[in-house]
């Protein structure tokens, strides 16, 4: 018996495939007609479509990532810390309404 070995698609297969299924074809018979290891896969396929777009499709390169992406996560955390601050600021602001407000009713 041979052994089965893990077949790749191409992004276009796969878009077809996908908007085939999409469009009410079951995963069942697409899985017959492409040659497909499981049905699941359509499924798979689908749900990353729907997540990610047609680029969740797309081949992914191989190997580690180049250390060059590393700060690519620093704009998103530089990001998060503006949004901090400003949150922090309204808060100090409000905080200081209030404290007047107090302040004008004891009087």
């Amino acid at each position: 018996m041979d052994k089965p070995t893990k077949r790749s698609f191409s992004f276009e297969c796969k878009l077809e495939i996908v908007g085939r299924y999409l469009a009410g074809e079951t995963k069942l018979e697409l899985a017959r007609e492409f040659d497909l290891s499981s049905p699941q896969l359509v499924a798979t396929w689908a749900r990353i479509f729907r997540n990610e777009g047609e680029d969740g499709l797309r081949p992914k390169p191989k190997g580690r990532r180049p250390l060059g992406d590393a700060v690519v996560r620093e704009p998103a955390e530089l990001e998060q810390l503006r949004r901090e601050n400003e949150r922090l600021r309204a808060e100090v602001a409000y905080l200081g309404k209030a404290r007047a407000l107090r302040a004008q009713q004891r009087r």
